[in-house]
């Protein structure tokens, strides 16, 4: 499934929105902020800066990071920004989905008795 255009944060304007006004949760991996957007679909914005590693490097955590996101059974009308810490760029898929899904599970926007992904590799 793709990700529609509406559903992403583009302008600096909406970021900082979200920075300024938004909580914050932190995990090994990530920083989470949340903001309710009182629209019927989310809004998600990734950020990966230069200590995260080169381009190549940075482009690659934030596909693991849309696509764990994508997977992930998100409750409506929240902007939503990930930022990624410098340890991301060693970590696989999994790791990355399971800190998404601890952030989003202690932000209390994950919804709940829907599964995402799998939570252990097989």
């Amino acid at each position: 499934m793709k990700v529609d255009k509406g559903e992403r944060l583009r302008k600096s304007s909406q970021f900082a929105e979200v920075y300024r006004k938004g909580r914050t949760w932190a995990g090994e991996f990530l920083v989470l902020k949340a903001l309710p957007n009182k629209l019927e679909q989310n809004r998600y914005g990734y950020v990966t800066g230069k200590r995260v590693g080169n381009a190549v490097t940075r482009n690659r955590v934030k596909r693991l990071l849309r696509e764990a996101v994508r997977s992930s059974p998100v409750k409506r009308g929240w902007d939503i920004v990930l930022i990624a810490r410098k340890c991301t760029a060693e970590a696989d898929y999994y790791e990355i989905g399971g800190a998404v899904r601890e952030l989003l599970r202690r932000a209390r926007i994950l919804e709940e008795g829907r599964s995402g992904i799998e939570q252990e590799r097989s």
